[in-house]
């Protein structure tokens, strides 16, 4: 991979010089004799790594640290002066600065330092690459309904702020999904990523799933396990169909979130955590208030962000693009090559209620693959309730 290495000096001479190291080592090398020049290429995103010398015509060098303070791709810079200024040099590390490096500058090492410089680069174009990656990987599909493009603004906002969300939608309309989407799309997307499906574990087994157990706690526990609130640490716990929860765990939880601390079942040491907290209901937590079967507290410590996911007879325009998303999905997971799904059997795509939303629709797409004889899906590959509507 070339690295670009911009050069901010107003002494064309030193310019010349390291540009006659690098060049030949396979470096691109770009000038720049004032900040303001510096600044054009910086707009650009030009230059990899920066050298940058102290004393410039027009202004203090070491100023580009704070104006390129909040650039989220801010390129490394190494500072480079003759004055040897130790307390300057502090003040540049501390506001940013990669390396300090005094002239005359040996270039070997200099060289050197642009290498470690670019490890960092290396690793944040890897990592930035890797959430696109992930992002393409999910099946949530944006669409062209507007409730579901604002929607996901507003989760983009979250998985920013890191604040805790409530996902609320009916069973099927993806709300796994847009909560792993919340993941990738904030800084905690390489941090760990923990779900767990309140309804699918025992009410008296979900506590020592959540919060972990001591060795001894009860008559199996024989030694200490991390809960699932442990392992998430400095990630996103995400707890579906958190209404199926028992309310005195739901104390707990509340408990948990407002501390940023628990103890695990049968231990009296407090654990300290830093989890963003996702949850999600297909019931209305309101009336479950209501009925005295769902907190109150918790219910608003849950929601500081709501999003709702609309049901997919609510979104009928998206059909085609989710259609599509499924059959190249599909294809290459069960071998086959379908290109196209016929005028009928699209017609009868959007016409169906979809009860089970877009799960339902995915399972259907998947039937049509397996049945459909050549490149097209027609009105026969469908399941017979989507084919035979009236």
């Amino acid at each position: 991979m070339s690295i670009t290495v911009l050069i901010v000096d107003d002494e064309e001479n030193a310019r010349q010089n390291i540009s006659e190291y690098l060049t030949p080592l396979g470096y691109e090398v770009l000038g720049a004799a004032t900040l303001a020049e510096a600044r054009e290429f910086l707009k650009r995103g030009d230059g990899d790594v920066v050298l940058l010398d102290v004393s410039l015509p027009d202004g203090y060098g070491p100023s580009l640290l704070y104006e390129t303070e909040n650039i989220p791709m801010r390129p490394p810079i190494i500072i480079i002066t003759a004055h040897g200024d130790i307390d300057m040099a502090v003040d540049a590390m501390k506001n940013g600065a990669h390396d300090f490096l005094t002239k005359p500058i040996q270039l070997s090492q200099l060289e050197a330092s642009i290498q470690r410089a670019f490890e960092g680069v290396r690793m944040r174009r890897e990592l930035a690459h890797f959430r696109e990656s992930q992002k393409s990987n999910l099946n949530f599909v944006r669409g062209n309904n507007p409730d579901v493009l604002n929607m996901l603004e507003v989760a983009q906002k979250a998985a920013q702020a890191q604040v805790s969300v409530l996902i609320t939608g009916e069973t099927g309309v993806g709300k796994d999904i847009l909560a792993q989407y919340i993941h990738i799309s904030g800084p905690r997307a390489n941090k760990p990523y923990i779900a767990i499906n309140c309804a699918a574990i025992q009410s008296t087994v979900l506590e020592s799933e959540l919060f972990g157990y001591e060795a001894g706690a009860f008559t199996s526990a024989e030694k200490r396990k991390h809960g699932l609130m442990e392992v998430a640490d400095g990630g996103i716990l995400f707890l579906d169909e958190i209404s199926s929860m028992p309310l005195d765990i739901q104390a707990k939880l509340l408990r948990a979130i407002e501390e940023n601390a628990f103890r695990r079942v049968g231990g009296t040491t407090l654990i300290k955590v830093d989890v963003q907290l996702l949850a999600a209901s297909n019931r209305n937590l309101k009336e479950m208030i209501a009925k005295e079967e769902f907190r109150q507290d918790l219910y608003y410590r849950l929601k500081v962000v709501d999003l709702h996911l609309p049901a997919l007879r609510d979104r009928k325009e998206d059909i085609p693009e989710l259609v599509g998303y499924f059959v190249r999905e599909r294809n290459g997971k069960m071998g086959h090559n379908v290109e196209n799904v016929s005028p009928r059997a699209m017609e009868a795509l959007k016409k169906y209620d979809w009860p089970g939303n877009i799960r339902e629709l995915s399972h259907a797409i998947e039937h049509a693959i397996l049945f459909s004889d050549g490149k097209t899906i027609d009105l026969p590959d469908l399941p017979a309730d989507i084919a035979n509507q009236k």
